[in-house]
């Protein structure tokens, strides 16, 4: 054999770099299932069926195209369990002059295949991942010019550099972004009809993987019930195009927008598909702009469906690549506490994080403002060690590739970088999910009040989170007004504060 060439369970990318040149005469793929990359961490049912289901639907392709595909199957009673087994017996088995693998998206199984790799003598060549829009030492560039990596900066690059949504050297619109006008919330009214997005039936290999999952995995958590994802190209184009047409139009406005019953609103479900590199990121910003210029959606909407894309996802793999392993080891706020139980089971009397999380669990799924400010938001406050939250937000979401996940979890999240990648601790009391949502109205607790029975915990463990970290943030240009206002509390106010919080964290962490 002249090569092997390595594809992993996230790149699944029919024009992808791994197979330029690829002869059918001398050449072979080898993929692989292994039982690591569900138990490393703690992963959702779901999370292990839409890599598995998609992995077998592409390696279905190749071989309809006349590729070669030593695939290992999960349940293959020969497989060994983890990529460098399976990777081993490979080498052993088939000799190839070199290995050939586009750029892993995750440290640790980069790791795990140069060492093999090393060990048994096999040249591995690594191709970069054009599936992204900046490569990698683009990105190193940027950030050595910089005394301070920022989204915005590097989003405004990224913008002028493709010409995307730009009208010569300005910004189409006159602005770079449209925050201030995409925090609307549905109010009193409520969400109404909101067009429900396309759902994928699991065909027979789908079922086929679900049956194996309930077998192999039945006590790990979520459900495969509502199983829907999209796991091949032609599904995930057509969830685009279902995106496109129905939601993106309200996108922008209530994107931070959240409401009982409704886990997806007016979001797209496209990060599982793009992340498995199911659908090139460029075809879903190309056709979303192409709506606005047909006046299907407004810009305030197509542009913040392009920064989340062209700007937040490009970026954050830059910050990953950039720090790790480093990265991994580093908690800023001296966070040490467990993360909670009921974030395995959405057994809690907090509305917020029982809708949240029971979402989480049906689907694998919750949206960018429910990780950010429901989830993210309890543990930063309550002072989860980062490690336990970074594992459980890549565990438990079908989108949940490393590179993507930690970034957003230790720098927007948990503020664990120290501010190395996000200006700010995301930090809100429980009056910001009154506003953005409609869970305080199903839950006991009153959302203005830190003390006492019926005291909001994120309103409790806001203001102690404040004066745990005040010297910290009191000279911060974003968060000093915050400050000011927990310097009017009485000494006595802080003291009622700090012990409520300690029972919180008592009852957290027995």
């Amino acid at each position: 054999m002249r090569h092997l060439v390595l594809i992993l369970g996230d790149q699944l990318d029919r024009r992808s770099a791994a197979l330029d040149g690829f002869d059918p005469t001398c050449d072979a793929i080898w993929m692989a299932e292994v039982a690591e990359e569900a138990t490393h961490v703690w992963s959702h049912k779901a999370r292990i069926a839409i890599f598995l289901s998609a992995m077998r639907h592409f390696r279905d392709w190749l071989r309809q195209q006349g590729y070669t595909v030593h695939y290992h199957a999960l349940d293959d009673p020969a497989n060994g369990g983890s990529f460098a087994t399976e990777l081993a017996r490979a080498i052993r088995t088939h000799q190839p002059q070199k290995l050939i693998v586009v750029e892993p998206g995750e440290y640790r199984v980069q790791q795990s295949l140069l060492q093999t790799a090393r060990e048994l003598g096999a040249p591995l060549e690594v191709r970069p991942d054009r599936h992204f829009l900046i490569p990698l030492d683009e990105f190193r560039q940027h950030a050595a010019a910089r005394k301070q990596l920022r989204l915005e900066f590097f989003y405004r690059e990224m913008r002028q550099r493709t010409g995307i949504l730009m009208d010569g050297k300005q910004p189409i619109g006159g602005a770079w972004n449209f925050d201030a006008e995409n925090r609307q919330t549905f109010g009193k009214q409520g969400a109404g009809l909101v067009p429900q997005p396309v759902r994928f039936m699991p065909d027979a290999i789908t079922q086929e993987v679900i049956r194996l999952v309930e077998a192999r995995f039945p006590n790990h958590p979520g459900s495969l019930r509502d199983f829907d994802w999209a796991v091949t190209p032609e599904d995930a184009e057509r969830a685009l195009d279902d995106f496109i047409e129905n939601r993106l139009p309200l996108f922008g406005p209530y994107q931070d927008a959240m409401w009982t019953g409704e886990p997806y609103l007016y979001h797209s479900r496209l990060s599982s598909a793009i992340n498995l590199k199911l659908l090139d990121p460029r075809v879903a910003i190309q056709k979303a702009v192409d709506a606005y210029h047909q006046k299907h959606a407004p810009l305030q909407s197509v542009e913040g469906f392009v920064r989340q894309l062209l700007g937040w996802r490009e970026y954050i793999r830059g910050v990953y690549w950039l720090y790790m392993p480093e990265y991994l080891e580093r908690n800023a706020l001296h966070a040490d506490a467990n993360l909670p139980d009921f974030y395995w089971t959405g057994e809690t009397d907090m509305n917020c994080l029982r809708e949240t999380i029971g979402q989480t669990l049906r689907y694998g799924f919750a949206h960018h403002i429910q990780r950010l400010m429901v989830t993210g938001l309890y543990a930063l406050l309550l002072g989860v060690q980062p490690k336990q939250v970074h594992a459980w937000y890549l565990a438990i979401y079908v989108d949940a590739v490393e590179w993507v996940e930690l970034p957003n979890v230790y720098g927007m999240s948990q503020f664990a970088d120290g501010g190395l990648m996000a200006s700010k601790p995301y930090i809100a009391s429980g009056k910001y999910l009154q506003r953005m949502s409609n869970y305080c109205a199903g839950c006991r607790y009153r959302p203005a009040r830190a003390v006492g029975e019926d005291a909001c915990p994120f309103t409790t463990l806001y203001w102690d989170f404040l004066m745990r970290h005040e010297r910290l943030l009191e000279n911060h240009p974003r968060l000093a007004q915050q400050v000011r206002n927990l310097r009017r509390l009485s000494e006595a106010d802080r003291a009622a504060i700090r012990a409520h919080a300690a029972k919180l964290s008592a009852t957290e962490n027995p």
